[in-house]
């Protein structure tokens, strides 16, 4: 079975090994390995892509194993595999204002068109409170009255909903590197407004805009701590407009229409495991 192992913590000598030595002395097949260090956070961050023998156990009792062994070098380790359970995939949907790719989403989980569980939404403004009572699912505002997130929340939250995707669906904040760092493997995934990498940032309607652009669109991405999305891009989409098209209506076709379609199709790809995050790159599966 496949598995991701995630450590993180504040940095110092020999972290790594006693995972790696335990994983390896089990008899797992190591496939990817990757481990940081942030020197300006003093941030240790460790990535681990497995294949976890049958014969040795279960995932959860790997997952007891590796904890055990961070509660001794103070690192957060979490284990995570898609197949270790005989349920659909559970996603937790963040949102700040915009209602119509949540509830894209969660229509499209409604119909079947998505394979997978709501099992949480979460927001940093109450925008999308609405969306999330008319499907019946969970809500939390993890924010102050600024909209300032209390990221400790998501992380809890994350955890508690036993969450394996994690969907920014114009979720308008930044997420912090010990967040993605903690959940990373290709289990979060970004709608971006805009076409990458040429319009990157908050605005990339009026980027595009500014550069005479008669074609926009929007991108679906894994988010990869200190990186910017390019390899990680999942699904595109575009869509052209007239000479002199009003930025106004440009905005409205992109909000309206083309970002939930483009969300949707691109969390399609993720659920039906078409596609996976390797080495910081989107790979085919053979699933």
């Amino acid at each position: 079975m496949q598995v991701t192992i995630t450590a993180v913590g504040p940095d110092n000598k020999g972290l790594a090994d006693p995972i790696v030595h335990y994983v390896s002395g089990a008899g797992a097949n190591i496939y990817e390995i990757q481990m940081y260090d942030r020197d300006t956070e003093h941030l240790f961050a460790m990535l681990m892509r497995i294949e976890w023998p049958d014969e040795m156990g279960s995932v959860a009792k790997l997952r007891d194993h590796l904890q055990q062994i961070g509660n001794t070098r103070n690192l957060e380790v979490r284990v995570w595999a898609r197949d270790e359970h005989q349920r659909l995939p559970r996603v937790a949907i963040c949102t700040t204002y915009r209602t119509e790719p949540p509830l894209a989403v969660l229509r499209a989980i409604r119909d079947g068109r998505l394979k997978a569980e709501a099992a949480v939404m979460i927001g940093n403004r109450n925008a999308c409170h609405s969306v999330a009572e008319q499907f019946e699912v969970p809500w939390l505002n993890i924010a102050d009255s600024k909209g300032v997130p209390d990221y400790s929340k998501m992380e809890s939250l994350i955890d508690e909903h036993e969450i394996d995707y994690v969907i920014l669906a114009r979720y308008m904040r930044v997420l912090p590197a010990d967040i993605c760092w903690k959940f990373a493997g290709g289990r979060i995934i970004n709608l971006h407004h805009g076409l990458l990498p040429p319009f990157p940032g908050f605005r990339p309607y009026e980027d595009a805009f500014q550069h005479h652009m008669l074609c926009y669109g929007s991108t679906v991405h894994f988010i990869v701590p200190e990186l910017d999305a390019g390899n990680q891009i999942i699904h595109q989409g575009s869509f052209n407009v007239p000479p002199g098209t009003p930025l106004e209506d440009i905005k409205r076709q992109g909000e309206s229409d083309h970002e939930p379609n483009c969300l949707v199709e691109g969390l399609r790809r993720v659920i039906d495991r078409e596609v996976e995050l390797h080495f910081h790159r989107i790979v085919k599966t053979n699933h």
